[in-house]
């Protein structure tokens, strides 16, 4: 019964990152750092995203990859449904690929690693799992290879100086990309702090398995 309170507490939860992620990334980061605008690069989402792992590492931590799982289903169905409503499709099936592949990565990751020093599990899951949610999103997004999901972006596929201020040039979702799995290894390391201090709080609630 408890294992349930907690699970339904933890779906709403990662409903409620997903949720804002959507409604976020619709508004660039009005800001200018040496130079570089990163409304060009950056939304608001880029920042509220990280945050789902926190919510699975802390699921994994206390229930275990089984009870994990259960609540990255639950914040796909909710993510991929949001997605077709308010996007293209092509996005709304790069946006809920990325998420479940990264999401499921990461609770693997999370599981080989958690009898190791505390923070090494939470912080490698999710920076891996990170990078290959990025990968997967600005890939299947907006690369032209990946066309057969839906029609090109012509801006996305604009050369531009990488971050807007290098000399090389690459198609700007390269940048888009960068400048967001940049923020993600931001956040995780600061959810670092949230976990560290509900690690006492949370205790595992069944023996840890590797699966």
């Amino acid at each position: 019964m408890l294992k349930t309170r907690y699970t339904i507490a933890y779906v709403a939860l990662m409903t409620l990152v997903v949720v804002a992620s959507n409604f976020l990334v619709q508004f660039p980061l009005n800001v200018e750092v040496g130079g570089v605008n990163l409304a060009d690069i950056l939304t608001w989402g880029a920042f509220s995203y990280p945050v789902a792992f926190l919510i699975t590492d802390l699921t994994n931590r206390q229930f275990g990859p089984q009870a994990a799982r259960k609540v990255v289903f639950a914040g796909f169905v909710v993510g991929v449904t949001l997605s077709f409503f308010t996007s293209v499709p092509r996005i709304a099936i790069a946006s809920g690929s990325a998420y479940l592949a990264g999401q499921l990565l990461d609770i693997a990751v999370f599981n080989r690693l958690r009898r190791q020093a505390w923070w090494r599990a939470p912080l490698i899951g999710s920076l891996i799992g990170s990078a290959l949610d990025t990968v997967m999103f600005f890939s299947l997004s907006f690369a032209a290879f990946f066309v057969f999901l839906g029609p090109n972006e012509p801006f996305a596929l604009e050369a531009a100086p990488v971050l807007g201020i290098f000399a090389a040039e690459a198609p700007r979702w390269i940048s888009w990309a960068i400048g967001d799995f940049a923020v993600k290894m931001i956040v995780g390391l600061v959810m670092l702090l949230p976990y560290g201090a509900l690690m006492n709080v949370l205790r595992p609630m069944q023996p840890a398995r590797v699966s």
